[in-house]
């Protein structure tokens, strides 16, 4: 195994700002941080700006859900594969390092890194694409689940977060990797909804987005640097990779997960230390490149993870979106969607523009979809519909 190092030239310059106070000023000011209500979530002494965040988005309805949402493997009974929120702690810990290295706020790494999936449907990144089919063939529009985040966090639950924060959860797509990330000014909350309007109506738009920040910058890349190599544990553990791990090796990054973390991260410290952009050197970039390839077609493109999702969830969810719009649509309020989604949203204390029950119904039908976990679907399918087929997983004995 190779773990590298900073190189002594770097490690002497950052020894050297910090004794002498010359630290880069490179991190995002927290009194430039912008709200929807700026008279509400003053930062104090003890709470800052985006320590406030990092709490509303703890303490939101839909954090601890994360624990039972797919992030690969939905198949499985097995403690030991990844869900959803280990995903999000592991971004978040793998930024919070890389940005204390490069000096940056901290607390705005943490926020974007805790909320970038708060928008995840259940079954991940394909129950995204068959809610996506479904919303956009009834209304036109799009789902994705890094807008949804915003969703969730700034119309679901206006949260009141800052700009600055749901920036770099809209910002987040790990699917689009860039040797460099340099942020893209953002100075209002009339500029962010446009850009989120038109990700709805238009999902190549969703492409170019790029976080405000340095911060959200250093989140994005990071998603892809907590799921690479997890993501191959995983699979190994799921059985579904044999012995042939050399052609999961990749060259200077590595091989292994503890490898690919330390190296990525080395090296983007190494090449973004003082600068108003995060960069990886061109060598890593295409091994990463190369290693995302790699894990689509060793693992997530495989029949053993596509065939069950396109064989039997994606008939799931359109059945299920079906009755539910049925439901709105005859006014039936002992439905699951009024009394698991509509009431307790609607009782929320924080302050709306118009009651939720008055949202378009796709909508209302998204919002509570994507809000499931993977128990909840399945046992919401069974309960709607009792003779239908559903999941068989692996036991934990098989």
């Amino acid at each position: 195994m190779k773990y590298d190092n900073l190189s002594r030239e770097t490690i002497q310059r950052m020894e050297y700002d910090k004794m002498t106070g010359r630290i880069p000023r490179v991190a995002f000011d927290e009194r430039e941080a912008l709200r929807r209500n700026p008279d509400k979530d003053r930062p104090n002494a003890f709470r800052g700006a985006f320590v406030r965040d990092v709490d509303k988005i703890l303490h939101s309805a839909y954090y601890s859900r994360f624990a039972d949402k797919t992030q690969v493997f939905s198949f499985y009974k097995n403690d030991d594969i990844s869900r959803r929120a280990l995903h999000v702690q592991l971004v978040s810990r793998i930024a919070r390092t890389i940005g204390s290295a490069l000096c940056l706020n901290l607390d705005l790494i943490e926020a974007i890194a805790l909320g970038h999936d708060m928008g995840h449907t259940p079954f991940g990144h394909a129950g995204e694409k068959y809610l996506d089919e479904l919303y956009f063939e009834k209304c036109g529009r799009h789902f994705s689940h890094n807008i949804h985040s915003a969703r969730v966090l700034d119309g679901i639950y206006p949260y009141n977060l800052t700009l600055q924060t749901l920036s770099g959860i809209v910002s987040h797509n790990g699917e689009m990797e860039c040797e460099l990330y340099r942020p893209r000014p953002l100075t209002s909350f009339e500029e962010f909804d446009r850009q989120i309007e038109g990700c709805y109506l238009d999902m190549e738009n969703n492409k170019h987005l790029m976080p405000s920040t340095l911060e959200g910058c250093v989140v994005r890349i990071c998603d892809i640097i907590a799921y690479l190599g997890k993501d191959r544990q995983d699979a190994k553990k799921a059985g579904l990779l044999g012995s042939e791990e050399e052609v999961f090796d990749m060259g200077v990054i590595g091989r292994f997960n503890a490898e690919i973390i330390n190296n990525l991260s080395v090296n983007i410290i190494e090449n973004s230390y003082g600068k108003p952009y995060i960069k990886m050197s061109p060598e890593y970039f295409e091994a990463l490149k190369s290693a995302k390839r790699s894990n689509y077609e060793r693992i997530y493109l495989t029949p053993a993870v596509a065939d069950p999702q396109a064989k039997i969830i994606k008939p799931m969810f359109t059945r299920m979106y079906n009755r539910l719009e049925k439901d709105l649509r005859d006014g039936n309020t002992s439905s699951p969607i009024y009394k698991h989604h509509i009431e307790p949203v609607s009782q929320s204390f924080y302050k709306r523009q118009r009651p939720y029950i008055e949202e378009d119904i796709h909508t209302l039908i998204t919002d509570y979809m994507a809000s499931m976990t993977d128990d909840y679907f399945v046992d919401l399918h069974a309960y709607l519909f009792p003779n239908e087929k559903t999941i068989e997983y692996v036991g934990y004995f098989e």
